[in-house]
């Protein structure tokens, strides 16, 4: 009788009633554990998102960036809707070469004065952050997208006997042409002044390029400056039916020389000084 008489003093009645408070201190304890293993979390979980943002501003600002494509005037390399990788290492690091599809401030001009989209509410302010970061592609309406057809220096000629466009007097065949379209409607004879190039669409009944924009006659004023090219497109990633890289068609080029007095036909890095 005493034994049982000293557990009735230790730990209580028999009828439950010390269990039930030992049991809410467990509860309150383990709540405790798992709300700090959710604070843990959600630190790790925002400082990983804080450095993926911080990384992917750190790529788009000075590696590569996403642009949408709004137009038809590179078709059939790209179509209305393409999502394209533009690399920021180009030029820079890497020379310009004939043949690259570079996308290029608006040099002046160029682009037509349209309304502003603009995204109000929070959804607009996502959207407008993702881009800044780099997460969606850029919908810039001050950027044109187009093929380097001359470097500095570089005589452009349209057209020879056949109809072809001549770079420094070789006759070039084009591939990347629309199919349908001729390699220029538009006769023009320029030299590529220094620190620029001249470009043209792929669908060149439907580009308003280089050609549209040099009322001289000259290449002076039709051509683009090196310091307002962003960067060189290098492929498609959207949508992922068109995945493919985009090349410049080095065989198009491969035969025509350097201009008069350049020691390099790819040595457009940069304008000069």
């Amino acid at each position: 009788m005493t034994r049982v008489g000293a557990e009735h003093v230790a730990h209580g009645r028999d009828d439950g009633e010390v269990a039930p408070t030992t049991h809410r201190g467990e509860d309150q304890g383990g709540l405790r554990g798992a709300f700090s293993l959710l604070a843990a979390g959600a630190r790790e979980l925002f400082v990983i998102l804080a450095m993926a943002l911080v990384l992917s501003f750190i790529v788009k600002t000075w590696l590569v960036q996403a642009f949408f494509i709004p137009s038809g005037s590179m078709e059939d390399s790209l179509l209305v809707g393409d999502r394209v990788i533009v690399s920021k290492l180009t030029p820079g690091p890497f020379d310009l070469a004939r043949g690259d599809v570079v996308v290029f401030e608006d040099p002046g001009g160029w682009l037509p004065q349209s309304p502003t989209v603009e995204r109000t509410g929070l959804g607009g302010g996502v959207h407008d952050g993702l881009v800044f970061v780099g997460l969606l592609p850029a919908e810039s309406e001050d950027h044109l997208i187009k093929r380097v057809i001359g470097l500095p220096g570089d005589h452009v000629v349209c057209c020879s006997d056949t109809g072809h466009l001549t770079v420094n007097g070789v006759e070039i065949d084009e591939p990347y042409i629309k199919p349908g379209d001729v390699p220029s409607s538009v006769p023009f004879d320029i030299t590529v002044p220094e620190g620029h190039v001249w470009v043209m669409g792929d669908h060149r009944s439907d580009s308003e390029d280089s050609r549209f924009h040099d009322p001289s006659g000259t290449g002076d004023d039709g051509s683009v400056p090196v310091a307002d090219i962003t960067g060189r497109a290098v492929a498609i990633v959207w949508p992922l039916s068109r995945l493919d890289w985009l090349s410049n068609d080095p065989e198009t080029f491969a035969e025509v020389p350097a201009p008069s007095g350049e020691p390099s036909a790819a040595s457009a890095g940069a304008p000069s000084p």
